[in-house]
């Protein structure tokens, strides 16, 4: 069995549930993504629904007045995604026509897309077979391959990111982003990860090791100034 079946196969019974989850409509998966950067799943789940019955399209996001955006945003904080959020409907609904990007690549030349947002949206809502590398995916990855060296070495997140490749399946890329995401938030967490319930325990190196729980080795943060 290879990994990607062996993953999609427990995401299917074990999925987390959220009202962002199983949607492909690309504003939808586009809105949802902004909001959990630096955001917690949970804290996103009542904003999400709120802010999508408030602006059911990018049609009506981008006719909106910016301080009615940032209302409905209010206590999700980091304000900046949603004046670029308010920014990219815009282009979307006016230079684009209404048409939004269907790639990674494109999706990146929007305000406020980074290549893990990019990667997340073309997958999920058009199916580009892209892994959409974050610290979970990377910390499962690292894992997984038994990648002992620092991933913010340039070398080594490339690396990560061809290995993220080879584990995208042409159908249902998205789903397998979502899973190796649901995989690093419940059971392949930092620290100690619950391998004994892992359905990757039979292809991971670093539990055939011994060192699941010391990867990924990250370089340690330099303190802040005072």
């Amino acid at each position: 069995m290879h990994i990607s079946t062996a993953l999609l196969a427990w995401y299917d019974r074990e999925k987390r549930s959220f009202p962002f989850r199983g949607v492909s409509d690309p504003y939808q998966v586009w809105v949802s993504e902004i909001m959990l950067q630096q955001t917690q799943t949970t804290t996103v789940t009542g904003y999400f629904t709120r802010f999508i019955a408030r602006f059911p399209d990018v049609a009506s996001l981008a006719a909106a007045d910016e301080t009615a955006v940032l209302k409905a945003w209010e206590g999700l904080g980091y304000y900046s995604r949603a004046r670029n959020l308010h920014k990219a409907a815009k282009i979307i609904e006016g230079e684009r026509e209404g048409r939004f990007p269907q790639t990674a690549a494109d999706w990146q030349t929007l305000p406020g897309v980074g290549p893990y947002t990019a990667a997340a949206v073309a997958s999920i809502a058009f199916g580009e077979a892209v892994p959409a590398i974050d610290g979970n995916l990377t910390r499962v990855i690292c894992r997984l391959h038994l990648v002992e060296e620092d991933p913010a070495i340039p070398s080594v997140k490339r690396r990560i990111y061809a290995l993220g490749q080879a584990l995208m399946p042409k159908e249902r890329p998205g789903d397998m982003n979502q899973a190796l995401m649901d995989l690093g938030a419940t059971i392949c967490t930092p620290g100690t990860p619950d391998c004994p319930r892992c359905p990757l325990i039979a292809f991971c190196e670093a539990n055939k090791a011994g060192l699941a729980e010391t990867l990924p080795n990250l370089s340690a943060k330099k303190p802040q100034k005072e």
